[in-house]
């Protein structure tokens, strides 16, 4: 006999002006399930759960709570019906204990005035012992970890009555220790019949932890089924429509010895004199790609500014191809072979309004192919954008229209095709594959090892453990702004899953657990 569903979606549909978000969406959810929503960016994961907690509200369809028909026109209307939700960018008070976010809106009371707080407390440890958290609750959030303010965030959906957990991209900022840790509460969780919703691209996290997933494209549900009966490859292939190749392109040996870049003693400090990096030693040889690692805030984005300009040091040398580079411009940095492809594209990397063969010479426009007499030159700046277009396999309906109206991917791909023409000497790549379907991440991910082989060098900071095993000839990592050591990746065949003891080294240096320093 088939169990009356705890959470029924039929038809969900729901627009934003022109663009489609949801169309026609069912989703079914059952007690003690931990249920995965994948599919690329812009597939409408976010939107139907936004809709569930009521940030949204549908333009068509119904949502059933235990098998009864539910308006949620507020996430208070969903808190009240057993729901939370835990956003990808937390929602804490940073000045706030642990323990006043946890409480928020929900303080005990004593003498029907005065604030509780140690019964609050006696409630909310026990309650974290049941799902195996060690939150110091008496401490604020801004001085906590990720991972601790992430138990945080769950303690507080927890204790304000949570029965059915919506979590948006929940792993993103952990480090594999803490992933773990999450994925052992979740299962807690689940064996006290809460339900679990977690959206996510990371498809072997989902054949871990998920018991169903749902596959969405393009706004509409393609699939849904128990883990026990696909594969992250059968999953893949659902999300893009298409078959997934596998072909991989092969690492050449380099044999250089004299780095293309060095970095000796860097230092950058704060207004208030602290260091934010902190005596940075670091070297890049021609053909090799160095990975930074770190939890986000130890100092990736400082070393990035540096080494594009963006950011003065105050100690230290920067040395590039044997010359001095401290504190250049980043004009300078462009004529000295530098190229950058910035962790926001839209921030820094297109500018959205313009066309998109202007796009192609941000930057390089004052050379002399693009521009005569302080005139650009169309011909030319149409040739060099035909031929990017061609060679990158960008799809655009015309040149001339805004950027804006490509995609994520094919964006970032113009970013790409732009920063390594010229045939850079040092690529800064900064989160290249973020907000990145399956199909573009591959692009960029080619793109930067033939740029290895060919003998150039490439600083790729990434979030994400599995491309810098996959991409990385050296790993280095930080904590507190300073490198807490060297992995070197000790995967044989890297198109085929990577080493657990690699990510776990990985993950007690990013967590200041050990050091080589």
């Amino acid at each position: 006999m088939a169990h009356t569903p705890i959470i029924e979606m039929r038809g969900i549909s729901k627009r934003f002006g022109q663009v489609q978000a949801n169309a026609d969406v069912d989703f079914t959810l059952q007690q003690g399930e931990i249920h995965a929503i994948v599919g690329e960016n812009g597939a409408g994961k976010s939107t139907l759960m936004k809709i569930l907690y009521g940030l949204y509200q549908p333009d068509e369809g119904k949502i059933f709570v235990d098998g009864q028909s539910a308006t949620i026109a507020s996430p208070k209307s969903a808190m009240r019906l057993g729901l939370g939700m835990i956003q990808q960018h937390f929602t804490l008070i940073p000045a706030f204990t642990a323990l006043q976010n946890i409480i928020l809106a929900k303080e005990k009371r004593k003498f029907g005035t005065l604030l509780d707080y140690q019964k609050a407390e006696n409630e909310i440890t026990e309650l974290a012992e049941q799902v195996g958290f060690d939150v110091p609750l008496n401490t604020p959030i801004e001085s906590l970890s990720i991972g601790a303010q992430q138990h945080t965030e769950i303690l507080k959906a927890l204790y304000h009555g949570a029965e059915i957990l919506i979590m948006d991209e929940p792993t993103a900022v952990l480090v594999p220790q803490e992933i773990e840790g999450l994925f052992e509460c979740m299962r807690g969780l689940k064996r006290e019949g809460r339900s679990i919703i977690i959206i996510t691209h990371k498809l072997d996290e989902v054949m871990t932890i998920a018991d169903t997933a749902t596959v969405m494209r393009r706004g509409k549900t393609v699939a849904t089924c128990p883990i026990s009966e696909t594969n992250s490859h059968q999953l893949a292939e659902h999300i893009l429509g298409e078959p997934v190749l596998q072909s991989w392109i092969e690492r050449k040996e380099t044999n250089q010895e004299s780095p293309m870049l060095r970095l000796e003693d860097v230092t950058v400090r704060t207004g208030t004199g602290k260091n934010i990096l902190d005596r940075i030693n670091l070297n890049i040889l021609p053909g090799e790609i160095v990975g930074i690692a770190g939890v986000e805030g130890n100092g990736q984005t400082e070393l990035i500014e540096i080494l594009t300009g963006l950011r003065k040091i105050q100690h230290g040398n920067l040395v590039l191809n044997g010359e001095s580079v401290t504190n250049c411009s980043t004009m300078e940095f462009r004529e000295k072979q530098v190229a950058h492809l910035p962790a926001d594209r839209h921030r820094h990397g297109v500018s959205l309004n313009n066309r998109i063969d202007e796009n192609f010479i941000i930057g390089k426009h004052q050379q002399k192919l693009f521009s005569r007499n302080a005139m650009l030159h169309q011909k030319n700046i149409q040739r060099f954008a035909f031929n990017a277009l061609d060679k990158y396999q960008i799809r655009v309906g015309d040149i001339k229209h805004p950027i804006k109206t490509l995609s994520g991917g094919n964006q970032q791909k113009v970013v790409v095709a732009r920063e390594l023409s010229g045939d850079p000497s040092l690529i800064i790549a900064a989160h290249p594959t973020r907000g990145l379907d399956i199909h573009a991440a591959k692009f960029v991910h080619t793109r930067l090892i033939q740029a290895r082989n060919r003998g150039k060098a490439v600083l790729l900071v990434s979030s994400e453990l599995d491309e810098l095993l996959l991409l990385s000839d050296r790993i280095a990592v930080m904590y507190n702004g300073r490198i807490a050591g060297i992995v070197i990746p000790t995967s044989d065949d890297r198109s085929k899953g990577l080493q657990e003891k690699d990510k776990q080294k990985l993950g007690a240096l990013m967590l200041g657990l050990s050091s080589e320093n």
